[in-house]
């Protein structure tokens, strides 16, 4: 019988506890084992946001039939997903989960020179725009990188014939291949949480199991509050109906979308739900939920602001107004190209992380093993959040083009 990876990995997390304290710092031998998956993990990164927007933005069609729905589409998703973030920034901000956590005894103290520190709003922009593209991608420049891709996949949407196919193709299957990498890495994340939750126990203590405990709160508290209120505030704003009905219409995709953790895979639930029991047509259906299973993810955004603000705090980095800023712009931007497929948010928050400078920290490699052990059913509820907004906005847009024959009943 195949264990599911979940149990796997809290299989490996209670192994990697019981070892550490077993054999204390003796035990540190297996931390490479944490270190080769983290470093599995980054290698990954800039050829899978490379990939996945360009073949995302390209597979949008033609840009000029895009039109007014896709206006309205994108519109949404901007809301909805910036909201999210702010509300994992607030969250984090108001309970400090990381605050008070001492790893300077086991790890080279803190240098603050290391934090990018954007000016302005303006400066944050400027850097987005690479002008050296290849040099960006080596040098692992997120922002730019993303800019990017979603520069170049809108230019593939304005080619026609054999050229926009090639190109479409191209990235297309880059995309597959990266995918079918990027599962075969996370099934060692098993082998991964043995090695760094050991160096964990060895090294730090349970001083930092406590403050990933505070971290669980703040990321569920920040996602309920923007499940079971911001969405069906803003879904009652647009429509004015009764968020209830579409709670009870989409329930099958809730339950989809909780036990798979991926959006991908609760998507044909998803169009049959907002089909046949919200009653939007198929023209809006198949346009806006391929595109927010691909590009639309509230959870994930939400979870990538708070777990860089939680590592900050934690290696006690003072995030200014300017890097917070930083913070929320790449958070959006690296939700927009995260895959919809199971925790695939633990490959983006290195992409967050990386914007602020902090990417090579080792107390920040540690602290995200750490949280990568508790991860799963965080993925769940976050990929439930990511399929109630993309079901809110079909609604959304449906009500907006006219549709009147909503939740038969």
């Amino acid at each position: 019988m195949k264990i599911k990876l979940h149990w796997q990995v809290l299989i490996a997390m209670a192994a990697g506890t019981i070892f550490a304290l077993s054999l204390g710092e003796k035990a540190l031998f297996v931390a490479p084992l944490g270190t080769l998956f983290l470093r599995l993990l980054k290698m990954i990164i800039v050829p899978l946001i490379i990939f996945s927007i360009t073949s995302g933005v390209a597979g949008l069609g033609d840009s000029r039939t895009l039109g007014r729905m896709g206006a309205k589409t994108f519109g949404y998703y901007f809301l909805t997903s910036i909201l999210a973030i702010l509300i994992g920034l607030a969250m984090t901000n108001l309970i400090k989960p990381g605050a008070g956590l001492n790893l300077s005894g086991n790890f080279q103290a803190f240098d603050p020179g290391t934090l990018n520190k954007p000016k302005s709003m303006f400066e944050i922009l400027l850097r987005m725009i690479p002008t050296n593209p290849v040099k960006a991608m080596a040098n692992g420049d997120m922002l730019a990188i993303i800019f990017w891709s979603i520069a170049f996949g809108f230019a593939i949407t304005r080619l026609e014939g054999r050229p926009q196919k090639f190109l479409n193709d191209f990235f297309q299957f880059g995309f597959s291949a990266m995918m079918t990498l990027t599962r075969g890495i996370i099934r060692l994340l098993p082998i991964g949480v043995f090695g760094l939750i050991t160096k964990a126990v060895a090294t730090a203590g349970f001083e930092l199991f406590k403050a990933v405990g505070l971290y669980m709160i703040t990321i569920t508290a920040g996602l309920s509050l923007h499940f079971f209120i911001v969405l069906p505030l803003v879904f009652w704003l647009f429509t004015r109906i009764n968020p209830l009905k579409h709670a009870r219409a989409m329930m099958p995709a809730f339950l989809t979308a909780f036990s798979t953790s991926s959006s991908g895979a609760t998507l044909p639930v998803t169009m049959d739900c907002i089909e046949n029991s919200a009653g939007v047509s198929n023209k809006v259906t198949s346009f806006v939920l391929p595109l927010g299973a691909t590009i639309n993810m509230d959870g994930t955004a939400l979870y990538e602001c708070a777990g860089v603000l939680f590592i900050a705090q934690a290696l006690g980095a003072d995030m200014g107004f300017a890097q917070q800023l930083t913070i929320v712009l790449t958070a959006f931007l690296a939700s927009v190209g995260t895959a919809a497929v199971p925790s695939a948010g633990l490959v983006m928050i290195f992409i967050v992380l990386d914007a602020v400078g902090l990417g090579d920290n080792a107390g920040a490699a540690l602290i995200v093993g750490t949280m990568l052990a508790v991860d799963r059913p965080l993925d769940m509820f976050r990929t439930m959040v990511n399929v109630t907004s993309d079901s809110i906005g079909a609604v959304v847009v449906a009500k907006s083009e006219g549709e009147t024959e909503l939740y038969p009943e």
